[in-house]
């Protein structure tokens, strides 16, 4: 078999798929209610992909919606009230967006550099360094 025989069968057997160029994409939270309580059962896995600190998301989405909160030890966020998939999604969005995507290229290539001051947003993709001043950078 050839070249071209084995790249055509590859086309082939490559399973059709969108294409985005956004390589970058946040999944629903999962909620659930507990009580008096919103549990974000994937809050963990929403941390890891943002790669920051859980505390640092958690401290952000307290504020946005206005509540208290905790990081039990499963990983999960208990909010403190009643809250929906959309309102959570949307301020996870705006976090993303403040502290994740860089405001020049985009992309999710940044570092979140707390220890300077102010904050810094570091891009490793296009090199860009983004003073992130205000409250919510602590």
């Amino acid at each position: 078999m050839d070249y071209d025989d084995m790249l055509d069968r590859a086309v082939e057997e490559t399973p059709d798929g969108e294409l985005t160029s956004e390589r970058f994409e946040l999944p629903d939270p999962e909620l659930r209610q507990e009580g008096k309580a919103t549990v974000f059962e994937n809050f963990g896995a929403v941390c890891d992909l943002l790669e920051r600190e859980p505390e640092h998301v958690l401290q952000y989405l307290q504020r946005d919606v206005r509540t208290s909160g905790e990081i039990d030890e499963s990983g999960r966020a208990r909010l403190t009230g009643s809250f929906d998939a959309d309102r959570i999604g949307s301020t996870i969005e705006a976090y993303a967006d403040r502290f994740v995507r860089c405001s020049a290229c985009g992309l999710p290539d940044t570092r979140l550099d707390r220890d300077s001051e102010p904050a810094e947003l570091r891009c490793e993709a296009c090199g860009r360094r983004e003073r992130l001043d205000g409250e919510q950078s602590e």
